[in-house]
């Protein structure tokens, strides 16, 4: 089965976010959300930073208090001013109409609110508070993302469903139910925003659940019955390995049918762990699934009794750890380095071959073997190392590579430039 690129997925709206562009034939964008108290502005600005650092492409700020509301502008002026650009989503619950009227300069710093229609307002209140909020978004030219959440899901709407699914001479289970009851909440609401004056191309979708089939179910529904963008995620994924493998068979299986326009991996970080991670993570669904470039990859065998040492998983985890820090930089001078791949291989099983399928690879010795490593380049050997400084030498032989193969981006701009009509 083929795997479907940014031109084959099913929304064919396009929604700008600042200077990103979601759905339609755009790439598929990585966002992530902050966890500090938005009200601490220094603290706030340095993980929003941190966040676009490593690859966010979108990040999310928790607006739930005056306090921090009133810090959105200073943010994003700080930001600015340190050359970051990273376009800012306000998370609103409850009390966001009121937030965005009383701070108007929170109402224009802003890129994007996300509106729950769960938690938007109660009973008599829901309506008219929603109903301000796209108001606001109107009149400063904002798009929203109408997200629901199971967990807070609109209570009403759940009712009435409930109860006509109970006088159905063939009731459906209450698992799906509640899958209607997501799918109908954003659809509703977002028919809703258009009536009240938001533009279709400026409306986002989504359907959070912590369920893999949950979501796959929904999703899939959703995608069926409207073109708008859709963000994936599966909420409260939980912490460490269960987090991401569950995120990632969800959004995985997705992805394939060509289903998402913007994901995010909602990973549970270790106390005072980094929360850069879910960045890295999305980034490796993406790039293992053969849908975006983000940095070089680099392959590495899992060790067998043939690499007792464990000197090929240390240079391994250095060589990956380097490439991190150096892609940002490379990001900005260089074209295509973000395709580039690595091979730290174990043995001479199958080291040589796998090197000579990466761009540059190193073929360690193995248990037992002659104390040497060569090196491949694009296919052919290209230098044997051995002694004491094999990581430092291929780290540099990575280094060379970059400069000499990827054409520096300057250099691309002027050649493109007197290119003829």
């Amino acid at each position: 089965m083929s795997i479907p690129n940014s031109q084959a997925r099913r929304s064919s709206l396009q929604v700008s976010i600042g200077s990103v562009r979601v759905g339609g034939n755009a790439p598929i964008v990585v966002q992530s959300m902050t966890n500090t108290d938005t009200a601490d502005i220094e603290g706030t600005v340095q993980q929003v930073k941190a966040l676009a650092r490593a690859g966010s492409e979108l990040v999310r700020v928790t607006v739930n208090t005056s306090e921090a509301a009133a810090a959105v502008a200073p943010i994003r002026e700080r930001l600015e001013s340190q050359g970051v650009r990273v376009p800012l989503i306000g998370d609103f619950h409850f009390n966001g109409h009121k937030l965005l009227r009383e701070h108007p300069g929170c109402a224009e710093a802003l890129a994007k609110y996300r509106i729950n229609p769960g938690n938007v307002g109660r009973g008599s209140k829901r309506d008219p508070q929603f109903a301000e909020m796209i108001d606001t978004a109107c009149r400063y030219g904002k798009p929203v993302r109408i997200g629901v959440n199971w967990g807070s899901l609109d209570s009403d709407l759940l009712t009435r469903l409930m109860d006509e699914n109970s006088a159905s001479a063939q009731p459906l289970t209450a698992q799906q139910v509640m899958r209607n009851a997501v799918v109908l909440s954003a659809l509703e609401s977002a028919q809703r925003a258009v009536d009240l004056g938001m533009p279709r191309d400026r409306i986002i979708l989504s359907a959070k659940v912590s369920g893999v089939q949950d979501l796959i179910a929904i999703y899939g529904d959703l995608a069926n019955r409207c073109d708008y963008p859709l963000h994936l995620g599966l909420t409260e994924a939980g912490m460490g390995s269960k987090g991401i493998v569950a995120s990632t068979a969800g959004m995985a299986v997705l992805l394939q049918k060509g289903i998402g326009d913007t994901i995010r991996v909602s990973l549970t970080p270790d106390p005072g762990g980094d929360r850069t991670q879910e960045v890295i993570v999305a980034q490796e669904i993406l790039q293992t699934m053969g849908l975006r470039s983000f940095t070089p990859m680099v392959i590495a065998c899992p060790g067998c009794g043939r690499t007792t040492s464990t000197f090929f998983q240390e240079l391994a985890q250095r060589i990956q750890s380097h490439i991190r820090h150096r892609m940002p930089e490379w990001r900005r001078q260089y074209t295509g380095v973000e395709d580039m791949t690595v091979a730290v291989m174990g043995c001479v099983v199958n080291g040589p071959g796998e090197s000579k399928h990466a761009n540059i690879g190193i073929s360690l010795p193995g248990t037992g073997e002659r104390p040497i490593a060569p090196v491949y380049v694009d296919g052919a050997k290209d230098v044997t190392l051995k002694g004491d400084r094999i990581a430092e030498e291929f780290q540099e032989i990575v280094e060379q590579y970059v400069k000499r193969s990827y054409v520096p981006k300057n250099a691309a701009t002027e050649s493109a430039a007197i290119e003829p009509a």
